[in-house]
Formats: C-alpha cells, structure tokens, sequence
C-alpha cells in the first residue's frame, strides 16, 4: 500500500534547500536545520567571521512556495502572523526572522520579527512586511550580522553595560572628552572618533578607545550626542575658549605701523555673533577638509540612574516577580 506525499511538505524541503544553499554558499555562514519538531522555527543561522564560528545566531522561521509572493505591496509582500507562532518568537532567547522563499525562482526575502516590525491592522491581525530590498544572499550579510548581534531592547542595554566603565570614571571625579575628526567634503559622512579621560585640571590624558564612523548626511551635532545616551555633551571650554579667542584675534585685532593694536571690533560681541545659536560645533579645520571637534560628557539621568542599578544587579536578595 503506497503512502502518498503531501505538495506542502515537498514544498517546504525544496524551500528549506533553497535557504540552506544560499546561506552556505552565497553568504558562507554555517545553516543548521532544526528537524526535531516544529515549534515554529526551522533553523539557525550562524555567522562566520575570517572562517571562524563566531557562535552568534538568528533563528529563521522559512516559508515556502509561489503562494506568498501572489500579493505583492509596493516595498514588498504581508506575512500573516499566527498569534502563538508571534509569542513564541517574541520570547524567544535568539533575534527570529521569518524568510519567504520561492524554490522556483531560488529567491528568498527576510524580515526580523520585532516590536518595531510587526503591524496591526484594522480588525487586530498582526502581520510583517517582508521587503524587496531585503533579498537573502551576500548584500545582506551586513544586515543580517547586525541582527546576529541580539534583540535591540537586549542590545541596548548591553550597549550601556559596556559603557559603565567610562559612566564610573564621571561618577569618580575624571572628566570624559569626545573628540572628533569630521571630513567635511566626503558624502559619506566619514570621521574619526576618540574618547580620552583626563583628570580635573585638564591633565593626565588617557586614550580610552578610538573607532572610524561613516554617518552618511546626518550632521555631527546630532550624531555625536546620539553615541552617548548616558551623558549630555558640551563644548570642552577650554579647547573652545582658546580657539575663539585666536579666531577673534584674527578676525578683529591689528597692529599699525607704530605697532599700536587695533581692534575693530570687541571680543563678546564677535563671539555672540560668529557662533549665533550653535550649540555643538567645531572648534577648528584643517585645510578645509577636516573639522575638529572636542567635546565633553558629563552624566544625565540615564547614566545616573544606569550606575544605581548596576549597584543593584550586583547586590543579593529576593525578588517576587509576576508570573
């Protein structure tokens, strides 16, 4: 007696190989099907850096078959999300997305499952839009390693975590500068970043970490206070009161043929109006391509509030918790 083979399960095998051989082969990450049973994911993804397992994971919910491309949206295609299937993902301790494929073509499309991605629509269904631009292959082993690196409420406060050295040091009596290199002439927003302790008096300068940024068209004013979120950023005033008063001097101040200085105009009035309104600026550029900024941070009530409960995640004790 022969047992006959239902079209959705070969279609799932076909979309689980299609999926398989562009994770290996096109991004050269390691796939592992999970065969056991389904509770609603089919594999992991695990990124591989320099041929090394790096032993972060996404896990990746695959549906398969022409039937999920039939009702294309502008950006892409709605996947309907079955509400244990959204809990369970939700929950889940790895970043879940779900990716739609299409043996036929050997195409597939993903989406993370996320707070920020889901939509509710008029009668309450949940749903995820899966983009075009989001095709499963090498462009989007970028997008998908930043996934790998965790959930973002997760990520962000691992993120403040690792910034509590630096919070300790505020808290301790050093101050905190960020200074900047911005090349001003490039499209992609290209600078250099460095954090430096110094004590009290402005001495005692101690690198605490330098990284190179490309932030596209967004200006520095707004990026660099957004690296920080712990700290509110200030001008470094005795960086910026030199440099202003040098560029003041330049400007305003002369000496005549009898060696008399002149000065055109005075110092606090240039100084309201060279700098207008800026908040953050630069205190220098060098030969018209690179801006130079200095700031300082000094902690706000994130950071504040941060180091209160680290003190606490570091303490014993009980706590009732709902269930």
């Amino acid at each position: 007696m022969s047992k006959k083979v239902k079209a959705s399960a070969v279609q799932d095998r076909k979309g689980i190989a299609t999926v398989q051989q562009i994770v290996t082969s096109d991004i050269g990450w390691v796939f592992r099907e999970q065969t056991t049973d389904d509770f609603g994911i089919d594999a992991h993804l695990e990124v591989v850096e320099n041929e090394t397992a790096t032993g972060r994971l996404i896990a990746a919910q695959i549906k398969s078959g022409p039937s999920y491309f039939k009702k294309p949206h502008d950006d892409g295609w709605w996947f309907r999300l079955d509400p244990d299937d959204l809990e369970y993902w939700i929950d889940h301790s790895l970043p879940v997305i779900v990716v739609l494929c299409n043996p036929d073509t050997g195409t597939a499309y993903w989406q993370t499952v996320t707070q920020k991605t889901i939509v509710t629509g008029k009668r309450g269904g949940r749903k995820l839009l899966v983009p075009t631009a989001q095709q499963l292959g090498g462009e989007s082993r970028r997008g998908l390693a930043k996934v790998a690196e965790g959930k973002p409420y997760e990520l962000r406060l691992r993120q403040l975590r690792l910034a509590l050295p630096w919070m300790r040091l505020l808290q301790d009596g050093r101050r905190i500068l960020l200074e900047a290199g911005e090349w001003i002439n490039k499209s992609s927003g290209r600078g250099d970043i460095t954090i430096v302790s110094v004590d009290e008096g402005n001495e005692d300068r101690q690198e605490l970490g330098a990284w190179f940024i490309m932030v596209g068209s967004r200006p520095y004013d707004e990026v660099l206070p957004s690296l920080v979120p712990w700290a509110d950023v200030i001008l470094h005033e005795e960086t910026y009161d030199d440099a202003d008063y040098e560029a003041w001097e330049d400007a305003c101040v002369y000496y005549d043929n009898e060696g008399d200085r002149i000065v055109r105009e005075g110092y606090a009035e240039w100084r309201r109006e060279w700098i207008g309104d800026r908040t953050l600026r630069p205190y220098a550029n060098s030969m018209g391509e690179v801006d130079s900024w200095r700031l300082e941070l000094v902690l706000n009530d994130l950071g504040t509030s941060f180091l209160a409960v680290d003190r606490f995640a570091e303490g014993d004790g009980m706590i009732l918790t709902s269930r």
